[in-house]
Order: structure tokens, then sequence, then C-alpha cells
């Protein structure tokens, strides 16, 4: 439902200036659907002719600078006349339900723009163009959808309904239960109707129901209403007004959610980050949205804000009409000369937000308790980690430096054992709360790792991704190091995965803010963050990692570790020959694979198989030779059947 008072108001403002300003403009909204009854024809034999014709006159609503709906529509009709038929029989089917309906021709239409696209990167249809499409059938039951146009309807008439972006679903159905009852309320006024019915030309689609100027009312509310009560209300306010608000007092604001909603805090939220002043269309420019929903979230946002500080409310009848509560949202507003405003926070209220993001941060991230680590070093790491101390420490070098780095070798030779102790090593304790393991696949995402809509009860909601949450953790503790560990690095697609992160993961971007796609808010990945990538060089059916990746990370190749000290103790201690003579051969076969010139030492048999024993038999190891070592050897010589019956001797040999 909305504010009575708002509504009569708004009615009153639309009657106004519906002769001399409304109609003239937007009659040719009547026009276009009386044209396309008269021309719509499913069942044409020339399909693509009539729908050319029928959508003649829908003008900017199915085409604008940067959104061609009905060409491209057009063009998939000449191409598919059948397909999209289909699709318009399906569209305007009433016995489904229509949001599905929607969802099914957007699907079709992806599906067509990869067929007969032709390289075009967008199809445009969408619930806008669709929903413009079931109002030209049925002008006496839809209306023409916009989320920008009804969010800012909704918060102009401080309507009950809430319209989430990506929500796409429960934005359709909460649209039309809200355009019903402002028709409802159109219906119930006579001067209106009546003055509507004088300006009815034979080329004009009569509207019994009203449905074409109940959006068209919403058209004016979200372009127009505000603009025109501002200059009704004379001069905005004085200059030197000031709210009085202490930055604690905003804090506390700040958390009030009756006061400030997720959708009030992330337009406040995108001017701090814009810097702090901004007009309404540099914001939609930058951020997006229409440059309405800066100002018309504003608006609503203030009056709450009024309720709560006995702002001087708005109200033509007192003295206080000058005093616009805008005023409490800290911000300063002058009017330029094409018509935007110039918003600027208020340093009170800029500290306040400081604050209030930091916090919520550290809620999200509080700090754990210290605990007694158990205290792990170099040494430690040696012991573990069979890699010869030089290695250890140029490895070491170089993740300090470059912050990032991809542990590369053969299968087997400790990857992930040893990114993990890598990370211990540095940190000095074994501290798993500084610690995320991920590991990629084919479908992993830039919203599984940074940021997405993600399904929930009502619709969908914007979640943080994985290492989004990691790097806010990391940023609440600066004095202590992070790490990312990624298994199976090059199984995933980097662009896909990392976007815009490319560059902020780089070592001299670190710390520096970019604007991330979803929320259009400032992120950068801290300086205490280090990321571990890990890769298999044996595996055949992976692409060369991304290139855009690669000068981002430093690669460290991992050999076998048969010859380090640490393993040379463990050999001691699990005082085996068997273990010792299959070694040796394992080195020589080693050397062999080394040489080949069609696998090279990154297929080498790591030294891993061998370790993580108590106790050796040779049971056991029989094991690992006949079901690890052994496939691997016959699918690197699959096209060699003696040299892997060679070696399948040689090492069978060390148990006779």
């Amino acid at each position: 439902m909305f504010d009575e008072l708002r509504m009569k108001d708004a009615l009153a403002c639309y009657k106004q200036g519906f002769i001399d300003k409304q109609w003239p403009n937007e009659k040719y909204k009547w026009e276009a659907v009386k044209h396309f009854q008269d021309n719509w024809n499913i069942n044409a034999t020339d399909f693509a002719d009539m729908l050319t014709r029928s959508l003649e006159k829908t003008s900017n609503l199915l085409a604008s600078r940067n959104n061609y709906p009905a060409t491209m529509i057009q063009d998939f009709a000449r191409t598919a006349p059948e397909e999209v038929r289909g699709m318009f029989m399906d569209l305007f089917d009433d016995s489904k339900d229509v949001y599905e309906r929607i969802d099914q021709f957007k699907t079709t239409s992806n599906s067509l723009l990869g067929k007969y696209g032709n390289g075009a990167k967008q199809h445009f249809q969408t619930e806008n163009s669709i929903t413009t499409y079931l109002w030209l059938r049925f002008p006496d039951k839809y209306y023409i959808y916009k989320w920008s146009e009804i969010n800012t309807v909704a918060n102009e008439l401080a309507c009950d309904y809430h319209f989430k972006q990506g929500a796409y679903a429960d934005n359709i159905r909460n649209f039309l239960k809200l355009y019903n009852e402002i028709c409802m309320q159109l219906h119930k006024d006579e001067e209106l109707v009546s003055i509507f019915k004088s300006q009815l030309t034979g080329t004009c689609y009569p509207d019994p129901e009203l449905r074409t100027l109940t959006f068209d009312f919403g058209f004016y509310v979200s372009r127009n209403y505000g603009k025109q009560k501002e200059q009704a209300d004379g001069e905005w306010f004085p200059s030197d007004y000031t709210p009085g608000l202490s930055v604690d007092e905003w804090v506390a604001l700040l958390n009030d959610e009756s006061v400030f909603t997720p959708s009030s805090l992330e337009i406040i939220r995108r001017m701090k980050d814009y810097g702090g002043q901004a007009t309404c269309t540099q914001l939609s420019m930058k951020y997006g949205e229409s440059a309405n929903f800066y100002n018309s979230g504003s608006t609503a946002l203030a009056r709450r804000i009024a309720q709560k500080t006995n702002c001087p409310i708005r109200n033509e009848n007192t003295e206080n009409a000058k005093y616009w509560p805008i005023l409490y949202v800290g911000k300063q507003a002058t009017q330029e000369e094409d018509g935007c405003y110039l918003w600027k926070l208020r340093e009170e209220l800029s500290q306040a937000l400081d604050k209030f993001f930091l916090d919520i941060i550290r809620e999200e991230n509080p700090s754990p308790m210290k605990a007694d680590m158990a205290p792990y070093d170099k040494n430690a790491f040696l012991d573990d980690v069979y890699m010869q101390e030089n290695q250890y420490d140029m490895l070491v070098c170089i993740l300090m430096h470059k912050k990032n780095v991809i542990l590369q070798g053969a299968p087997g030779v400790g990857k992930t054992f040893t990114a993990k102790r890598l990370a211990y090593s540095i940190m000095g304790e074994k501290d798993e709360s500084r610690i995320e393991f991920v590991q990629f696949h084919q479908n992993y995402s830039y919203e599984d790792f940074i940021m997405g809509y993600k399904p929930v009860d009502n619709g969908f909601e914007l979640k943080s991704g994985i290492f989004y949450r990691f790097c806010q953790k990391a940023a609440n503790q600066p004095e202590k190091e992070f790490f990312f560990i990624i298994d199976e690095i090059n199984r995933g697609n980097m662009s896909k995965i990392f976007g815009e992160l490319l560059m902020l993961i780089e070592r001299d971007y670190r710390g520096c803010p970019a604007t991330l796609a979803y929320n259009g808010l400032a992120f950068s990945v801290p300086k205490n963050l280090y990321m571990i990538g890990m890769m298999n060089t044996a595996d055949r059916s992976l692409a060369m990692i991304d290139y855009a990746l690669r000068r981002r990370f430093s690669f460290f190749e991992m050999n076998p570790g048969f010859d380090s000290e640490g393993f040379s103790n463990y050999r001691k201690a699990l005082n085996n020959d068997t273990l010792n003579a299959l070694v040796v051969k394992i080195k020589e076969l080693n050397k062999e694979i080394a040489a080949d010139r069609s696998l090279g030492k990154g297929f080498c048999i790591g030294h891993s198989y061998f370790c993580g024993q108590q106790a050796c038999t040779d049971e056991w190891l029989r094991s690992v030779v006949d079901y690890d070592i052994l496939p691997m050897l016959s699918e690197y010589w699959f096209d060699d059947s003696s040299k892997f019956q060679y070696w399948e001797n040689i090492l069978h040999g060390v148990f006779q």
C-alpha cells in the first residue's frame, strides 16, 4: 500500500499538467497500442513483416541510445521466423505464470543470440522490453515494467513494496500488485478520468481499464513529480543550515535499520566512494541506476530520518516548507544549470561512514581469540617437506616479494602439502584462522570467488564470495600475514573468476581500491595477503594458464625430493631395503621420463607416493607400484608398449 497523502498530492500534480505537458509528450503510447492491435496477427504468413509493422509506433518504448530490443527481435524473426513466432505464442499464453513466460522468452532469446547473433553481445530482451510486448498485446491487463522507474515510484509514494536489484521474480509480482492498486486509485478519480477521456482521439487506444494511464502516471512520478515539488517549494533551504549531529549520533542512525535500509546505505556509500561530492547524473554514470534513483531514494531516506530526529519535515502549509529533510542525511545541495543537483556529504557523516563500515567488517570477521598455537619455523618445514634448504629460502623470498606464487610440478611432489606448511613457517605458528583453501574447477566463477547474486527464499540476494570475505578478514588484522591457497589453479577460467582482481592482486596495486562489478563499491586486496596456487604440469587436458594471470604470479618449480635431507632421514627411520632399492629405480625412471621429448621433467614421479608411513612393508610398496605408478606410466607411453613393459619389469624386479 502507499501513503494516501503522497498519492493524493502526486495525482493533483499529474492532473495539473496533464493536458499541457504530459499528454502531448506521451500520447504516442496509446497510439502505439492501437497500431499494434490493428496489425498483430500471430498466424501471419510473413511473420517477420507482420511483427515489424506491429511495432512501428513503439518509438522509444523499444529503442533507446544503447538498447535495441525491437531491432534485435525483428532481426531474429527474419532469420528464424517460426522460432520467434513460437516465442510470442508462449509469451501470450495467459494460462502460465507471467514470470515463467518472461524468463522463458529471455532464455530463448539468448539461444537465438548464440545461433544467429553474428557476433552481437546482447539480445536486449529484458523484463522491460518483454513486458512491453505483453502490454501491447493485452493493454487491459499489463503494464510496462522498468526497475529504476518502479523503485522510484515506490519510494516517492512511500509504498510497502520493495524492489531489490536481481530479485526479478519478486520484483515483477510486486510491480503488478502495486500498479493494480494505483490503477484502482485512478479509477476513483473522476476528474482525472474525465480529463483523460477528453484528450482521446481516433488514433488512440481507448484504455477502458486505465492500464496505460496507470504506468504513464508511474512514469510521471518517477521522472517529474519530485522535481516539480522541489520547484513548488521555492527556495530549497538555507545554505548555512546544519543538522548538528555528532559522529557518534550519525553512527547510531546508520545502525538503525528502521532508518537506513540496505538500498539507502548503498546510495550514501556510493557517494562517499565517489569522493563525497557528486551530482545524481555523475553517480548514475559511474555506478548505474537512473539519476532519479539517487535523488528519490535519498528523499525517502530523509523522511525516515526526519521521524527519528525531529528534523523539520516538508509541509507546504507550514513555515518549515523550505527545510528539506534531505539535510538530515548530511548533504548540501545546489541546483546546477543543467537541472542536476550536487550532493555533498557533510564531514561528520563521512567520518561516521568510515567508522560504521569498519565496524561491519570487524563484526563479520572478528579477530580470533588468541589460542596457544603450535610454533612452526624453517626447520619444522624442512623436516616435513622434502626440499633443500636453499630452495626453501628462495621460495620464501619469491613469495614475500611478489606476494603471489604458483607451485608447479609433477604428480606427487607435494605441492598441496608444501603450500600450507610454507604459510605456517612464515607465520611462525600453525594458525589455521589465517589460511583459506579453495580448489578451482571449470564451473568456478566470479560469483563464487568475489561476489554475485545467489538464490534465497524470496528471490536473489547479493552475496560476498570466499576471496572477498577473506580480504576483509586480512584487512582487519594488518599486522599479521594471511594466506589464500588455490589448488588446481589452472583448472579454472582465470578471467571469469578473477575479473577486475587481475589488477588488484599485483604487488604494486595492493591496497589500491577499484570499483567492483556487482555492487559498484570500492574494494582492494590488502598488502598482508599472500596467494599460493598449485598447478600439476603433467595434466595434458588443461590449457596453458591465462597469460594475464601468469604475469601476476611467480612460478616455482617443485621437483621430486628423493635426494633431500628430510627424505633421507625418513628412509633411514623406516630402515627398509626394498624401499631403498625401489627409490633407486624410481630415480632412474625419472631420468628416462625427463629425457623423453614427449614428456619432460614435469611428468616425473614424485616422492610423496612413498611418504606418510610409520612402518614400511613390501605389500604397501607393491600397491604403490601397481596402482599408482604403473597406471601413470601406461598413460605416458600408451603408444610404446615395449617401453612400458620394460619399466614394469624393472619395478617388479625390486620385489624378487
